[in-house]
């Protein structure tokens, strides 16, 4: 049964029941065995081999026992405050450990040898189990602390990152507006509207992901506010058919960058240019280019172009990890900037962002 989200994603115990986890416990338990081992045993003894496969047997069925107790209890555990779910853990181990050594000492109650005195022995196995399963879950309490205040840092500069908006575009907005609002004041104010709008995008949860229809409706409500300011000057093409409508993207990507294209590139030129505005979706992947004509001294020097780069390289960087990217290619009267993440049309996917 699969274990609510809510209810699990801020535990201390990780999911005992993954392949992953069932692997390293493996693992752990017969390099714990192998110490046991050469504690315990005199390595000339002849029978030595038959003695280290017993305690590696003993010691792999008291971890795997006393993981799937984990596993079972895992979703109850996650439900309860820290210290009773790590009490609770810690005694549930202990009593798995203690029913295995007493059905143990059970099988092997012939050979003395092997399990000493039944107390003796018991305490022991006890012993050594409190002795471990303390540390280790101590580890993995600690651990989710750690990731629990790395994942806050980054929402919070994420966060930071997506309410950047260029105080020029605000501006030249505003000024737009003004010089409108006695001589053409309908188109006034549909330029209020769509500046709201992006203001209202700006502010939204950095956690949150819109479709790409959304993000392009958002880049056409921009264009409409920078053609009435640039008029003729400014041309766009577009060229987006095969992206779905419905990937998923954080919100304000393209903005920023079809803002950068303006104003380095378009405002630059005395008669204006025409951005190209491209994109693809291949092998799960989305790759949207933005191409626009400059002067030749702006492409590389001009360090205006760096600051939203940044900003989105970050923001994809805190999203999906290893998997998006934002690559620039400065030419001597052009300048591109291709943004690459993966195609994703639901939040339940992972996207791997480590």
């Amino acid at each position: 049964m699969a274990e609510p989200q809510s209810v699990t994603q801020d535990c201390f115990l990780p999911d005992f029941c993954s392949l992953r986890m069932v692997f390293a416990v493996i693992i752990l338990a017969q390099l714990f065995a192998f110490v046991l081992v050469l504690i315990s045993i005199d390595v000339a003894d002849a029978s030595m081999w038959r003695q280290t496969g017993m305690i590696s047997l003993f010691v792999q069925w008291c971890a795997l026992s006393s993981s799937g107790t984990l596993c079972y209890l895992r979703r109850y555990l996650c439900q309860m405050p820290p210290l009773w779910g790590a009490l609770l853990s810690y005694l549930a181990v202990l009593l798995a450990v203690l029913v295995l050594s007493e059905i143990a000492y059970q099988l092997l109650y012939f050979d003395l040898s092997l399990v000493g005195k039944h107390l003796g022995y018991l305490l022991r196995n006890i012993t050594i189990t409190a002795l471990v399963t303390g540390p280790v879950l101590r580890y993995f309490y600690i651990q989710q602390a750690w990731q629990r205040n790395v994942k806050t840092e980054a929402q919070s500069r994420l966060q930071a990152l997506q309410a950047r908006i260029r105080p020029h575009f605000l501006f030249n907005s505003m000024n737009t507006i003004a010089s409108l609002i006695r001589t053409e004041p309908a188109r006034a104010e549909t330029a209020i509207e769509d500046l709201s709008d992006l203001f209202r995008v700006s502010l939204r949860d950095a956690q949150q992901f819109h479709s790409f229809a959304e993000e392009l409706d958002l880049c056409e409500r921009y264009l409409d506010i920078e053609t009435l300011r640039l008029g003729e000057r400014l041309k766009v093409e577009w060229d987006i058919k095969s992206i779905p409508a419905d990937a998923l993207l954080p919100p304000i990507t393209l903005q920023p960058l079809i803002e950068n294209a303006i104003f380095h590139g378009i405002e630059t030129l005395g008669d204006g240019g025409v951005i190209h505005i491209s994109g693809k979706c291949e092998k799960k992947q989305l790759q949207i280019r933005i191409e626009n004509p400059c002067q030749p001294q702006r492409t590389m020097v001009n360090g205006g172009h760096h600051m939203a780069q940044q900003n989105i390289r970050e923001r994809l960087a805190s999203l999906y990890g290893k998997h998006a990217d934002l690559k620039v290619e400065a030419y001597a009267d052009r300048y591109v900037i291709e943004v690459h993440l993966p195609y994703r049309n639901t939040l339940d996917e992972d996207t791997d962002r480590r």
